[in-house]
């Protein structure tokens, strides 16, 4: 089989969520998801034709975007209505994916899958939510509301898929035995290392302006993440203090508080892959190249645990071990989950090989591109940092969990 790199990755800035009337709307609410996306492959694109004037995009076999919410602008297969929107080449074909909380990161595995089976030398894969517009189960709500023929079926609560995320998480922390002391602590790192990377200019070097103007009006860019909290960073112990006062959220005498779940957010990224030997032809220097995708099923009712089989499997797949990663990126859907990977792959709590820019509990959890947006961040570490291997993972909804490992070239 070819061998797949990934020769740039990019993301949006990311926004608060406006959803369900939140007190003030984030910087991309009254924007188009589909010109979120749309900016975001233009700028990728863009940039690669900066680095080799060899490289032609009418070569893109396929642009695939992960997206939970399909429906409003995110419907109507919205990774081929963003290739359009971003004036790539009409050559260029288009699909979107759906696998809950893991689609961003599939997007890009089904991308590198397509390459080493030898079906197309370039790939453009992301994701993208806007979630001011769409929270999650909005693809049902919405049919339902309009009065469309739903019709669930009865075995539904049978196999366990009716469980809240925030419930699954308790059950996690249960199953651990997880303090809510260490799970706080968690979350306050997350915003320390984003913070600490946004101070440091890290992310400038990946993260485009995005343009929220209307059509015809001046120019209005945003370039900066909205929701990691300076104070995290600056005052540490008060910054504890006050998550400690925050209530439980999902359950009167649970732990899973806001201070340690991810956030509600809207976000895009695009990677773009190719094959080794087309990067090499172009004079492309890749970022890192991928070395073992996996999937894996488990019990959908406690559903956040599906990331333990997956990882065991890319691991045997690319003959490594934990202890080979130099970057570990598990989604920060909640802090529970990621404490127990910890426990379970013996690593501790605060290795600082987790998460080293944050996470989706600083960054946020924008449900389709989150996959992507991390992707984003463990890849360009490696690089930056002159890193080997590195290792991704994300719980999804039904009890289902995926990982890719990369390393660096």
């Amino acid at each position: 089989m070819k061998e797949v790199v990934c020769v740039e990755a990019i993301r949006a800035p990311v926004g608060r969520s406006g959803w369900k009337g939140m007190e003030k709307k984030g910087q991309f609410a009254e924007m188009s998801s589909q010109d979120l996306i749309a900016q975001v492959l233009k700028a990728l694109v863009e940039r690669v034709q900066k680095k080799s004037s060899k490289f032609n995009p009418a070569e893109i076999e396929d642009v695939i975007i992960g997206c939970l919410s399909q429906i409003g602008e995110q419907g109507m297969n919205i990774g081929r209505i963003a290739s359009l929107l971003a004036e790539l080449p009409i050559e260029a074909a288009g699909c979107t994916v759906n696998r809950y909380c893991n689609a961003g990161l599939q997007a890009i595995n089904f991308g590198a899958m397509s390459i080493m089976s030898g079906s197309g030398d370039i790939m453009i894969t992301g994701g993208v939510e806007l979630m001011s517009h769409y929270g999650m189960g909005s693809d049902v709500q919405v049919a339902i509301d309009g009065k469309a023929p739903v019709v669930l079926s009865e075995k539904l609560g049978d196999i366990g898929f009716f469980n809240p995320m925030g419930n699954a998480a308790e059950m996690v922390a249960e199953k651990y035995k997880l303090s809510r002391e260490d799970m706080d602590q968690f979350g306050l790192w997350s915003h320390q290392k984003s913070i600490k990377a946004q101070r440091d200019g890290v992310f400038k070097e990946y993260v485009v302006p995005i343009n929220t103007a209307k059509s015809g009006k001046d120019p209005n860019l945003i370039d900066t993440d909205e929701t990691p909290r300076a104070q995290c960073l600056d005052d540490p112990e008060g910054s504890l203090a006050k998550m400690a006062t925050l209530p439980p959220r999902f359950r009167a005498d649970g732990s899973v508080t806001a201070g340690n779940s991810s956030q509600i957010v809207d976000g895009a990224a695009a990677v773009m892959l190719m094959s080794s030997d087309k990067a090499e032809e172009l004079g492309l220097d890749p970022l890192v190249k991928i070395k073992s995708m996996a999937v894996a099923g488990t019990e959908p009712f406690i559903m956040l645990l599906g990331p333990i089989p997956a990882c065991q499997k890319a691991l045997k797949r690319a003959n490594v071990t934990f202890e080979d990663m130099d970057c570990i990126e598990p989604n920060e859907a909640f802090a529970s989950p990621c404490l127990a990977f910890a426990k379970e792959f013996e690593y501790a709590y605060d290795d600082p090989r987790v998460n080293p820019t944050g996470g989706a509990i600083a960054l946020g959890h924008p449900i389709g591109a989150s996959g992507v947006i991390y992707f984003v961040e463990m890849a360009q570490y490696l690089k930056r940092e002159k890193k080997k291997y590195g290792i991704q993972m994300l719980c999804g909804g039904g009890g289902v969990g995926i990982a890719t490992i990369v390393e660096a070239v």
